[in-house]
């Protein structure tokens, strides 16, 4: 990859998007080469051209395509959207030509990866759990791609999470989870919040710079880059 990466962003409209383009912008290192978004009228086929790496926060409709067409362009992949299907993007990403690269993040916060590390850790004990997940009220899937990889964790860890996974949507809110594990006598709760969308920067900043050297062609979550 070149010295300076080369960074299109897709949903650059949305809110999301529009600090993915601040915290490029700001980046060593990085130019800020394509924000594509239909409302923007600048097509993903055109972004494509102009970009070493993707930064895909569109819809969750849209967001599988458009990874996948990245890769398959010669264009690394950062996924940060969600409601998508994981395995059938692991199967595009394997199938296409070239070596391009496709990392998803369920979450980039920093805390957020330490609360499913540390929820992981936890269920080794306390296996019994619920997940209370909570977001703003415009998140159209639910539940969020960081409960779902949450429940994988520690169902990995021998744990058991009770069923259904509860989402709650409501104005006023960002990103939050809670994890609570109950024993006898005894509960052990572990919440991490995102109280403004900048928390997510750092995490992708982070990916954008380390995806095009993974070992691998397709990596979730953010605790593989740490």
């Amino acid at each position: 990859m070149a010295d300076t990466i080369k960074v299109a962003v897709s949903g650059a409209a949305g809110r999301m998007g529009q600090t993915v383009c601040e915290a490029v912008e700001a980046a060593d290192g990085m130019e800020l080469a394509a924000r594509a978004d239909p409302r923007l009228q600048e097509t993903l086929a055109e972004a494509l051209e102009a970009a070493d790496v993707l930064v895909e926060f569109s819809t969750p409709e849209s967001v599988l395509q458009n990874a996948a067409a990245a890769v398959e362009a010669g264009v690394h992949a950062v996924v940060g959207a969600t409601g998508f299907d994981l395995d059938e993007l692991r199967q595009r990403v394997a199938a296409a030509p070239g070596d391009a690269k496709c990392f998803v993040a369920p979450n980039f916060a920093i805390g957020a990866v330490l609360m499913m590390e540390l929820s992981r850790q936890a269920a080794e004990h306390m296996p019994q759990c619920e997940i209370v997940e909570l977001h703003h009220d415009r998140k159209v899937d639910a539940p969020s791609g960081t409960a779902k990889r949450t429940a994988e964790l520690i169902v990995e860890a021998g744990g058991d999470v009770h069923q259904p996974i509860h989402s709650i949507r409501l104005p006023g809110l960002v990103a939050h989870q809670e994890v609570i594990f109950g024993g006898e006598g005894q509960t052990l709760t572990i919440r991490h919040d995102s109280i403004d969308r900048h928390s997510f920067m750092p995490g992708v900043v982070l990916a954008v710079r380390r995806v095009g050297e993974m070992p691998e062609r397709f990596v979730v979550g953010l605790e593989n880059l740490l």
